[in-house]
């Protein structure tokens, strides 16, 4: 696995629902607006991880296992996404964010948010 893998995510070339941050496709136009979907997942902190994090922390820098843990959090909300978008008949998600809360002092919610549309090439 590559260090673009894992300390970063997002879809690749031709993905099968095309999710944006932006208010639309440039070129193409929406046909249907299907509604709010989005994908969550809650992650438990792994104590070895806590405790190397709370080390590191004493000293400074990047604190790449929780980095590592929140990149395939945010990829599993993200495929959740995906999942309800094709399940509700759309090919697209626009206006995507992200939201990271703690979860009762348990771990960490991360649910990844957007319209699910069906779009088509303008012309």
């Amino acid at each position: 696995m590559s260090n673009l893998d894992e300390y970063g995510g997002g879809q690749g070339p031709s993905p099968d629902v095309l999710v944006v941050t932006t208010n639309d496709v440039p070129g193409h136009r929406v046909d249907r607006v299907i509604g709010e979907v989005f994908g969550l997942t809650v992650r438990s902190r792994h104590i070895g991880t806590q405790i190397g994090a709370s080390l590191k922390s004493m000293l400074g820098g990047e604190l790449r296992g929780l980095t590592k843990t929140l990149v395939e959090s945010r990829n599993q909300a993200m495929e959740r996404l995906v999942e309800q978008t094709k399940a509700r008949g759309g090919n697209a998600v626009l206006m995507m964010r992200f939201d990271v809360t703690e979860a009762a002092d348990l771990g960490t919610e991360i649910c990844a948010y957007g319209t699910a549309v069906v779009i088509a090439p303008a012309g």
